[in-house]
């Protein structure tokens, strides 16, 4: 199984859910572009939040896979490219290959734009499973469902959606209702994350993920 993570827009959860599902399935991880903060990448906050590799005894552990692109400004990819002197290309951005369940994060929303031509929707094949991170603040339900239509547009199916912030019955119904989307859970507001919560969050989500 394939899971493509994208989120409803930038700082919404879609590291933290990466890493409860890679924890959740024992999955690889792959995030194919990351821009900036590269002493503190995605991929190296998914080693530190997992606990996966530290069960010699389990028959499949965790492959954290090398980004495509390594971007060196926070900036939309197609601008941190361009600051680095060079343009995004797709063909260069080679899907790892491996016998176990890959989780795949995006960078920002699905519309972030890669070059004058691309954009992250364009990094998801037919065999990805869309999960989108919808994080609760004022403007949210709109942002949801702008992702959810968009994704539409290009006939691309959303496996399930997982909400982050504390419980918004009213957000969440409506949400739910207007896009018929699965439900996989919830990440409330936690002080911090850590390996405990991680897992804490997998245990949880495991049988709603695999059920997709």
């Amino acid at each position: 199984m394939k899971l493509f993570i994208t989120g409803i827009g930038t700082d919404v959860g879609k590291t933290i859910t990466s890493a409860i599902i890679t924890q959740a399935l024992e999955a690889d991880y792959w995030k194919p572009i990351q821009a900036g903060d590269l002493d503190n990448s995605d991929s190296l906050k998914i080693q530190r939040y997992i606990s996966n590799d530290c069960h010699p005894e389990r028959s499949r552990r965790t492959v954290i896979h090398e980004n495509s692109y390594k971007l060196n400004t926070p900036a939309s990819p197609h601008l941190a490219a361009k600051i680095d002197g060079f343009t995004i290309d797709l063909k260069q951005i080679i899907e790892p290959i491996t016998k176990n369940h890959l989780v795949i994060e995006g960078a920002g929303g699905i519309l972030v734009p890669l070059n004058e031509t691309d954009s992250v929707i364009d990094l998801i094949k037919d065999d990805y499973k869309v999960i989108i991170v919808s994080r609760h603040y004022l403007g949210s339900i709109n942002h949801t469902l702008l992702t959810f239509e968009a994704l539409k547009s290009r006939k691309i199916e959303v496996a399930g959606i997982i909400f982050s912030g504390d419980e918004n019955k009213a957000t969440e119904e409506i949400i739910l209702n207007k896009t018929k989307a699965k439900f996989i859970g919830r990440i409330d507001n936690e002080p911090y994350f850590d390996q405990n919560v991680i897992k804490y969050y997998a245990d949880k989500f495991r049988e709603n993920l695999l059920n997709l």
